[in-house]
């Protein structure tokens, strides 16, 4: 697949393009009502459609049904990042209104950091085509684990990026509208904003450990693995709004997420005696989270509605006192 320099250049001017729209579509603080969350997502996902439309004329059927395979692997495994997105302003009880500008930072994260792993991806692909296999039985056993592990609640009292950073930066513990630090006495100490910002970054570079080896499993091209990924992490803030005070009702979720990495694992375990079409791939893909969205929408049909956190949860401020504690 020849892919021409501007081609690249193009499709990082409207990355760059979409994330300044968005970014001045909230440039003040405001609490992100459901119906904006499903205005924008229909916009992104629109986009990663479409764009997979332009893959298809340019280079045909086979490699846009690669791109979507990417795209559908990629936005499947990001709803398991919204859990813990939920997780984390939870604990820290992040007010509603500053939660978009942590996520657009922590997206734009994300972009850089996947393309540095997916180069170096490729570069082990090209030098030790055996990597495939290593990804393939990786994917099985994190599939097996997140199966067997999925009704265990993280920990964020345990989480060691956490501990090093209420031991090394000096942390305030009120928030300061959104910004990341402040000056107090004289000296620059970090809001419980910029304590919430990294760990949304470590738990992306995280989820990208599974997500990345996964999309290499349906495709090896660099062009197709990259814009996947980008188009679907761009969607990631307005599906975090869209299904946050639904996510306690997606109850087998990981296991169809589990799922999905069992079977691009073994997909890339089956590289030398079957190749799985490409048609196949999508089908599995889109029916086990199909199957897992539904039956857990089933499942919890009566279950009370859950609201978002709103700055007043006890042990969300519970946990950024504590990290202000530990720094005197």
């Amino acid at each position: 697949m020849d892919v021409p320099l501007w081609a690249w250049t193009a499709v990082l001017v409207v990355i760059l393009a979409m994330l300044a729209v968005d970014l001045v579509a909230h440039r003040t603080a405001h609490v992100v009502s459901v119906r904006e969350a499903a205005t924008w997502s229909a916009i992104w996902v629109s986009l990663g459609l479409a764009f997979g439309g332009v893959i298809w004329w340019a280079y045909g059927a086979q490699r846009a049904g690669e791109y979507y395979a990417g795209y559908l692997i990629e936005k499947s495994l990001a709803v398991d990042n919204v859990f813990v997105f939920a997780l984390i302003f939870s604990y820290f009880a992040v007010p509603r209104e500053y939660q978009h500008r942590v996520l657009f930072y922590g997206v734009l994260g994300a972009l850089i950091f996947r393309a540095i792993f997916i180069s170096g991806g490729v570069i082990l692909i090209e030098q030790f085509a055996w990597v495939l296999y290593v990804f393939g039985a990786f994917l099985v056993l994190t599939g097996w684990r997140m199966f067997t592990h999925r009704n265990e609640e993280m920990d964020l009292t345990r989480n060691p990026v956490l501990r090093l950073l209420r031991r090394w930066v000096p942390t305030s513990s009120e928030y300061h509208g959104q910004k990341f630090w402040v000056k107090k006495a004289g000296t620059w100490v970090a809001t419980p904003l910029f304590v919430v910002l990294v760990l949304v970054e470590v738990t992306d570079i995280v989820f990208a450990v599974d997500s990345i080896p996964a999309i290499f499993a349906v495709t090896q091209e660099p062009f197709l693995v990259y814009t996947s990924n980008a188009f679907a992490i761009l969607g990631l803030r307005a599906m975090y709004f869209l299904l946050a005070d639904l996510i306690h009702r997606f109850i087998y979720l990981k296991a169809g997420l589990a799922a999905i990495l069992v079977f691009v694992g073994v997909k890339m375990l089956l590289l030398d005696v079957w190749k799985v079409p490409i048609w196949l791939s999508l089908t599995v893909i889109a029916t086990s989270i199909s199957v897992a969205v539904v039956l857990s929408l089933r499942a919890t049909r009566h279950a009370p509605a859950q609201h978002g956190d709103d700055g007043a949860d006890t042990g969300g401020s519970d946990g950024a006192e504590d990290s202000t504690t530990a720094d005197r």
